[in-house]
């Protein structure tokens, strides 16, 4: 009892020092921003149009005193935050916060994270190509909270400003600094990601750094494995079956070979896929951007499903086997380009813990140490697909497997049609799915289950027919109704609407969706139709940024403006216009998760922190 009275005196106490209500009785409205001094920093004298640099601002906190880290220790502290204004022609690439020290202070029973003496918050910049020379600046605020051992002051904003002198490629450009910006100090803005995902990168590096070569690299394996329980990797199920369904090879060493180049392929093609992303900052999806990449996947499915329902067999041309010296060279061949394509599908599920891999692989800046690291990354991926594919090819050897595994065949053919149809609704238009899949199912239930001919002697098969069929046809129809449901209306994207909110004191989240991102879809039509999230979420002004044409200079200019490593993120933005980082969105959550994430942003605002118009 008396740990409990003592842990409920500490919070309370901290809920008054974070909100500054006892400042006023020691410090007449003393603001945070009087304990330190700032100053910034250039990596080179002088800056070339195009090149990359970096700056440094340098916090300087009065002795006894001290600010929260820029993650602090409990949501309800107000953690340091660099904010810059934009500049047209200047990029900010990444930030990086100083890593914080535990204090214990006299009026809380736990240490807390904070800065103390001299700190250094890192930006990573870019100079445009066609930035004409002169003398530009970047203009923000610093907000910190200072405490000392008696008090917490109230939060204040303190101005930054770095002078950036542009010159032209005829003048040299020379660094300068080097005590402040050494290689340790800028490894958390190389990869141009948040702190929170450099955090986790540094956890990797850590493993690595201390020699657990193998618990590393285990635990990537393991990450790779647990790819396979989000729902956008599900397409790669039945085109796993359906390359091995038709294979009749009876060897189980030989089909286990088989399948081990196809995961191979797959390995292959996301391990590549991985390394571009880390080295040019760009999204796993990105690939999926083009009209044709998806129409070309569409039809691929179409092509498949075909040959499921016996209209050809899948083999390589004759003039290719013969100069491949026969049907089994060709054979591999050709699992091993279908593993090749198949990595494709993965493309779209990311992560936090792929965005620290990508932050880890991206500030070593090894081409060689990023391709293994995806490389084991997708292994893991592709391990249960190892023994779907072999005993997929086993399928044969079943008794009596003569009609009931050709309609079998048939079922994996309709779901691939309805595969296909996707990536073609996701070429021309993303609604298209909620009409022709629900349609697929229908179509495919009255033919799977009461119009296909295939029977056998036993009493029960008609009856798994119709079962199936039924199953198919009710799932299409609900597939519908819920393609139906009213779900939360997000405006378009543009950086006015969110001044404008804040003008208004009108706390904002932006959805960073793409049309060919599946998690986002799940989002779309699992999480924002739920009725207590749709209701919750009426607080925001709610802004959707389309990233579908990642590489165009508005999709860059906005994802450097919010850091953004993948699709879907959802940012939370208080009325202030500061990011409530910790509750960060990055991938697909339920409804439950994100009410949970809408919470603890009012638990934020129960402390004092920020606040709502009702």
């Amino acid at each position: 009892m008396r740990t409990v009275f003592i842990s409920l005196v500490t919070f309370i106490a901290i809920l008054l020092v974070s909100t500054g209500a006892l400042a006023q009785f020691d410090f007449g409205g003393a603001s945070s921003a009087d304990k330190l001094s700032v100053e910034s920093y250039l990596s080179v004298d002088y800056v070339h149009p195009g090149a990359e640099f970096y700056a440094a601002v340098k916090m300087d906190i009065d002795e006894k005193w001290h600010v929260n880290a820029h993650i602090p220790t409990y949501d309800y502290l107000i953690g340091t935050e660099l904010i810059l204004k934009g500049k047209d022609g200047l990029e900010i690439l990444g930030v990086g916060y100083p890593e914080s020290v535990r204090y214990k202070f006299a009026f809380a029973e736990d240490e807390l994270d904070v800065y103390e003496g001299v700190s250094y918050i890192y930006l990573h910049l870019r100079a445009s190509r066609d930035l004409e020379p002169d003398d530009y600046t970047l203009e923000g605020t610093l907000r910190v909270q200072a405490c000392d051992d008696d008090v917490c002051l109230a939060p204040g904003n303190k101005d930054v400003t770095i002078h950036v002198p542009v010159v032209g490629y005829d003048q040299p450009a020379n660094q300068i600094n080097s005590d402040i910006f050494t290689d340790e100090a800028l490894s958390a803005v190389r990869s141009g990601l948040s702190e929170e995902m450099a955090d986790d990168a540094g956890e990797f590096a850590a493993l690595f750094d201390e020699g657990n070569i193998l618990i590393a690299f285990g635990l990537i394996f393991l990450i790779g494995l647990a790819l396979n329980l989000t729902p956008c990797v599900y397409p790669m199920l039945t085109v796993t079956v359906s390359v091995f369904g038709a294979q009749t090879d009876t060897n189980t060493l030989r089909v286990f070979f088989k399948a081990l180049i196809y995961v191979l392929g797959i390995a292959t093609m996301y391990s590549v896929l991985g390394v571009m992303a880390a080295l040019s900052g760009g999204l796993f999806g990105a690939v999926l951007q083009s009209t044709w990449v998806l129409v070309g996947i569409g039809v691929l499915f179409f092509l498949l499903s075909l040959s499921l329902f016996g209209l050809y067999e899948i083999q390589m041309p004759y003039w290719l086997t013969s100069k491949l010296g026969g049907q089994q060279k060709a054979g591999i061949l050709g699992i091993y380009i279908s593993g090749l394509v198949v990595g494709i599908f993965a493309a779209p599920c990311i992560g936090p813990p792929i965005i620290a891999l990508l932050a880890f692989v991206g500030a070593r800046g090894d081409v060689l140490f990023g391709f293994l690291a995806f490389f084991i990354l997708s292994l893991g991926l592709g391990l249960p697909y190892l023994i779907l594919g072999t005993f997929s090819g086993l399928l044969s050897k079943l008794p009596k497997s003569g009609s009931w595994m050709d309609w079998v065949k048939k079922v994996l053919g309709i779901i691939l049609i309805g595969v296909g149809f996707f990536y073609i609704s996701l070429a021309f238009n993303p609604k298209m799915i909620y009409y022709l899949i629900p349609l697929t199912l229908v179509i495919g239930g009255i033919y799977l289950g009461f119009v296909e001919r295939s029977t056998t002697r036993g009493a029960y098969f008609p009856w798994v027919k119709r079962i199936v069929g039924a199953a198919a046809i009710v799932g299409g129809i609900m597939f519908y109704i819920a393609g139906q449901k009213p779900s939360l209306e997000w405006e378009e994207y543009s950086q006015s609407r969110v001044e404008e909110s804040l003008a208004n004191n009108q706390p904002v989240v932006l959805y960073f969706s793409a049309d060919w991102c599946i998690p986002c879809l799940e989002l779309d039509r699992m999480t924002f139709t739920n009725e207590r999230v749709i209701g919750e979420m009426q607080k925001f002004r709610l802004l959707k940024v389309d990233l579908t044409n990642f590489d165009s200079p508005e999709s860059a200019e906005v994802r450097q403006r919010y850091n953004i490593a993948g699709v879907p993120t959802i940012v939370f933005i208080d009325e202030a216009g500061n990011e409530y980082s910790q509750i960060r969105v990055v991938g697909f959550i339920n409804a439950t998760e994100m009410l949970s994430r809408v919470d603890r942003m009012r638990t934020r605002v129960a402390v004092g922190e920020v606040g709502y118009n009702e």
